[in-house]
């Protein structure tokens, strides 16, 4: 079971209901009694530090070496 926010455009107040993902139900406010709108908010995960680019990998300023099989590869 997922806890999901949800937000009534009538009286204005959000609060959450829980109920599984493949739910999709439709959800009336405890105050009023309107239906309700689902809230989406941004993921909390932050990435930070070095490792998540290719470009963290590379020491700076060298050059990848050139590939022994064809030659062609800078």
């Amino acid at each position: 079971m997922a806890r999901y926010d949800y937000h009534c455009p009538d009286c204005g107040i959000t609060f959450e209901v829980e109920h599984p993902m493949s739910a999709h139900p439709k959800v009336t406010c405890p105050s009023c009694g309107n239906e309700a709108e689902r809230v989406f908010d941004p993921s909390g995960i932050v990435f930070k530090g070095s490792g998540f680019y290719n470009t963290d990998q590379r020491d700076k300023g060298s050059k990848p070496a050139k590939c022994e099989s064809c030659g062609a590869c800078d």
